[in-house]
């Protein structure tokens, strides 16, 4: 039996599940609805407090994707309720970060401006302080799409190890390297 598969799902106050006819999981709460396609061979038992996953047989698919599905189903259900949210933070001498609406308009020291535009389910925001790095917080209630978007982002100017420039995760710990001049002794 998977570790994570058997464990239940809790269910908040305000959140309902609902599976149609051909296993489609509707997850509503009060930050919005999502949907996940399952598969037909994994059964999906509703209570009122709790919400449990189990499959069918034992075949090595259906062991595979057991725990996946209660992650993903686990993700929904948290989402809805409470949302997720991811602070990127831009270290480098001029790196700037503004947002208008959707718009996220990045200076990383290229020749040009880069203008990122963030799908609407995501609410973007921009913090520049005098003496501190800029932050991008973004918050939504789909922890897949926001971690995807979070992910181009980042790879517009990845951290280098020798200064630690770049875009990284305000909680994310870079390793670094010692320069030229630190090997030679």
């Amino acid at each position: 039996m998977s570790r994570i598969g058997k464990l239940p799902i809790p269910l908040p106050k305000g959140v309902t599940v609902s599976v149609n006819a051909t296993n489609l999981v509707t997850v509503k709460g009060p930050l919005g609805e999502l949907h996940q396609q399952i598969n037909p061979e994994m059964k999906l038992e509703i209570s009122e407090t709790a919400l449990t996953l189990s499959r069918t047989s034992e075949a090595k698919e259906q062991r595979a994707q057991h725990g996946l599905y209660r992650s993903l189903i686990n993700n929904m259900v948290v989402g809805v309720s409470t949302g997720f949210t991811t602070e990127q933070e831009l270290v480098g001498v001029g790196y700037r970060a503004s947002n208008t609406g959707q718009l996220l308009e990045l200076s990383l020291g290229y020749s040009h401006n880069v203008v990122f535009d963030i799908p609407k389910e995501i609410k973007l925001e921009t913090k520049t302080e005098r003496g501190k790095n800029p932050l991008i917080t973004m918050k939504a209630s789909d922890k897949q799409l926001l971690g995807m978007v979070a992910a181009k982002i980042r790879s517009l100017r990845p951290p280098e190890p020798y200064k630690g420039k770049g875009i990284k995760f305000s909680n994310e710990v870079l390793r670094r390297k010692a320069g030229k001049s630190a090997g030679k002794k």
